[in-house]
């Protein structure tokens, strides 16, 4: 009996990404995000330094790239080394754990520019639907 309690309380701990109170929603949100997307998939090419980064990831402010590459260090995604010189150098890498995680969105990514044709078709045929023509 007290192998299934065991069981049942280890179950109650794992996270779902369906309860609203799972940390793995946010963690989910910064993988996800927009920002998030392009700045894995740039950086799973090589480490770049902020200001590459910025110009990779092109219409990016330096603002939401500054917060993107925090989030996405906290969680443990990217690695951020200082280094110490004039004028002041970051480099920016994946973690072994964020080339895992950029690997799956950079399929999702690469499959968007793939099917964009059948997309801009699909859009075209809803606005035709949609305008009563």
């Amino acid at each position: 009996m007290e192998v299934i309690e065991s069981e049942s309380s280890l179950l109650e701990r794992l996270p779902d990404v369906y309860d609203r109170m799972c940390p793995s929603r946010g963690v989910l949100e910064h993988v996800t995000s927009r920002w998030g997307v392009l700045v894995l998939v740039a950086l799973l090419e090589r480490g770049y330094r902020f200001s590459e980064l910025r110009r990779r990831v092109a219409g990016v402010s330096e603002k939401m790239l500054a917060q993107t590459l925090q989030n996405l260090e906290r969680d443990g995604f990217v690695l951020r080394v200082a280094h110490p010189v004039i004028p002041p150098r970051v480099d920016y890498s994946l973690t072994p754990l964020g080339a895992e995680a950029a690997e799956r969105v950079s399929g999702l990514a690469h499959w968007v520019e793939a099917r964009m044709p059948a997309v801009t078709e699909a859009r075209a045929s809803y606005d035709t639907r949609q305008s009563g023509t």
